[in-house]
């Protein structure tokens, strides 16, 4: 099995000096956070997440979860013991509010972090992933009783917490959900019906599970306005806060799945459970969407990590395999990692992995700033700026973890095919993350849709001006002009390719869905240029500097040239694409798809 090594002195690189993280961490006011801590967080993380955590990796694809006949989810071999020791070494805790019992540190911790644990192993992760969305969830929408009686167990580590969404009846249509809940006696609700897909619905990691449901009343407004959100525990807290009364919550079966063996994914059944208001009747959808839109992120970070992991086995791999014989070389075989192929295959994985990072940090980082700045101005251009990346980091970030997991089983050619080296459990796991949590279908609808058109325009508007800056900043860089020439001819094409769409779309409403996925895509790699733009900028003014490991900054050039040349070029047959028109795709009639 390959052996995940976290790759620090990259992510000391998007951290100080690509993103200036003590900076912009000055800037909320929070001058503890600096390089220093920043650090060392990184490095005890990185120890955790290669000694303990990625050890459990291969038994947890192997066995997998378990469900015993009384409805309990076993988790496998070793994650029981890695979970206690992340809850006991205040890794839960991390980014929690201090009034609670956390560390307080600003949300962008938790990329990094996180982005390390889910290399190591996305299946236990996954248990304590949804429980940071959901405890912005409770803090930002519930009352004061709840926050107090839940945030402290659900920070600490001590009980999770799912997000129960999806119906087999409605996937993304929420509307015609049938889960009900009725008002009690008590001040509470009774809610009843069945909830599929269940990240870590019933597992044996934690006291208590916290379920965050939506359900409708009875006499609720038809559709999405007329959905409520819950919370529904497994188990009633006690008067001193601790697991009572089961609370007729359960787990019907576990999904049998290509990838995240590991990982409890569960139908959940609710039989007249007891669950209080998050939020006002019928304002559900609202309160759910600021755990969604904080798990898309976690999600496009997930995709991330299996494509380092994978990079990682594919590289160790080429440096020993011999086959061939490279132009230059007399051996009777040389390592693959010569052949021009093989370089294609790894710098696609690298430049699209390391472009990532800064654009996924990026996105927390507004995050940070839209939730504590102290300027309100900067707080609301933050939050436009997350809203608009967040359906490019999941969406965009997801669909390369595909294309760079599959090349890493590329690279091992055969041996990638079979279980035995470990590789193939990379692409496995990481094909859930272009569907969960909004399949990419949505986010490019979300992006086009709601973001774009549905601001008027003004969220791209906001997003090109952050680019544009950049380019003019740059503008009279002779070193950096094969960049930011480029970058700036593609912000001109997709500042007019989205001002078409909007008039298209305008005459006619399957327009903007025939080119929403298009326009995802070239949304994405222009914001992949960008992000290499800026490492560009700063390795060429590092090596003016005569800064340490002068190589370091001539690979990040070396790479962003890769990108620049060979990968940027897709953004234009994407182009082309969407602007061909929704005739192309809803011409043929839906009988002539099967003969």
């Amino acid at each position: 099995m390959p052996q995940y090594k976290v790759p620090l002195r990259e992510m000391r690189f998007v951290l100080h000096e690509v993103l200036r993280a003590e900076h912009h961490y000055r800037e909320l006011g929070r001058e503890d956070v600096n390089v220093e801590l920043i650090d060392s967080v990184l490095e005890e993380c990185a120890r955790f997440a290669e000694d303990v955590v990625a050890p459990t990796n291969e038994a947890g694809d192997r066995i997998g979860v378990r469900r015993t006949d009384d409805g309990r989810v076993i988790t496998p071999p070793g994650y029981i013991e890695a979970y206690r020791q992340f809850v006991s070494d205040g890794w839960a805790a991390l980014c929690g509010p201090a009034e609670f019992g956390g560390q307080g540190l600003p949300e962008s911790f938790g990329g990094p972090v996180g982005e390390m644990l889910v290399s190591a192993n996305m299946s236990w992760k996954l248990y304590s992933g949804l429980t940071d969305s959901a405890v912005q969830c409770v803090d930002k929408h519930a009352s004061d009783e709840l926050r107090k009686l839940y945030l402290p167990k659900m920070i600490s580590g001590v009980w999770s917490g799912t997000m129960c969404l999806t119906e087999s009846h409605a996937g993304t249509d929420l509307g015609i959900m049938r889960t009900r809940a009725e008002p009690d006696a008590e001040g509470s609700y009774r809610v009843s019906g069945t909830k599929i897909f269940i990240t870590s619905g019933e597992h044996d990691l934690v006291e208590n599970i916290v379920h965050m449901v939506l359900a409708k009343l009875p006499d609720a407004p038809t559709g999405s306005r007329g959905i409520s959100l819950f919370v529904v525990p497994k188990y009633l807290p006690d008067a001193e806060g601790r697991p009572g009364a089961a609370n007729g919550v359960s787990c019907a079966s576990v999904e049998h799945k290509l990838g995240i063996h590991g990982s409890a994914t569960c139908v959940m059944n609710f039989d007249n459970s007891r669950g209080w208001l998050i939020g006002e009747l019928n304002g559900g959808l609202k309160c759910m969407f600021t755990m969604m839109n904080h798990a898309r992120l976690w999600v496009g970070l997930q995709g991330l990590a299996q494509c380092e992991a994978a990079y990682q086995a594919s590289v160790a791999y080429a440096r020993e395999r011999r086959q061939g014989r490279n132009s230059g070389g007399g051996a009777a075989a040389d390592p693959i990692i010569g052949h021009p192929d093989v370089r294609r295959m790894l710098l696609t994985q690298k430049a699209l992995i390391e472009g990532g990072r800064v654009l996924t940090n990026l996105a927390g980082m507004q995050m940070d700033i839209a939730l504590h700045h102290p300027d309100a101005a900067e707080r609301e251009r933050a939050d436009g700026l997350l809203s608009i990346l967040t359906p490019v980091v999941k969406g965009f970030v997801t669909d390369m973890s595909l294309e760079c997991t599959s090349l890493a089983i590329q690279v091992h050619g055969g041996h990638g095919y079979v279980r035995e080296t470990g590789v193939e459990q990379y692409f496995r796991d990481a094909r859930i993350t272009a569907i969960y949590e909004g399949a990419n279908g949505i986010q490019a609808l979300d992006l086009l849709g709601r973001k774009v058109l549905g601001s008027g325009g003004e969220l791209a508007r906001l997003l090109g001006g952050e680019i544009g800056s950049f380019c003019e900043r740059h503008a009279r860089s002779e070193e950096l002009a094969e960049f930011v020439t480029r970058l700036t001819g593609l912000l001109k094409e997709w500042s007019e390719a989205t001002e078409s769409i909007a008039g298209r779309a305008a005459r006619d409403p399957d327009e903007m869905g025939a080119a929403a996925m298009d326009y995802l895509q070239f949304t994405g790699y222009m914001c992949l240029a960008w992000c290499w733009a800026k490492c560009a900028a700063v390795a060429v003014s590092a090596l003016h500097k005569g800064s340490g490991n002068a190589n370091f900054y001539k690979g990040k050039l070396a790479t962003a040239r890769f990108y620049f040349t060979r990968l940027l070029p897709r953004a234009e047959a994407h182009l082309d694409a969407l602007g061909a028109g929704a005739k192309t795709l809803m011409e043929l009639p839906a009988g002539q798809f099967a003969s």
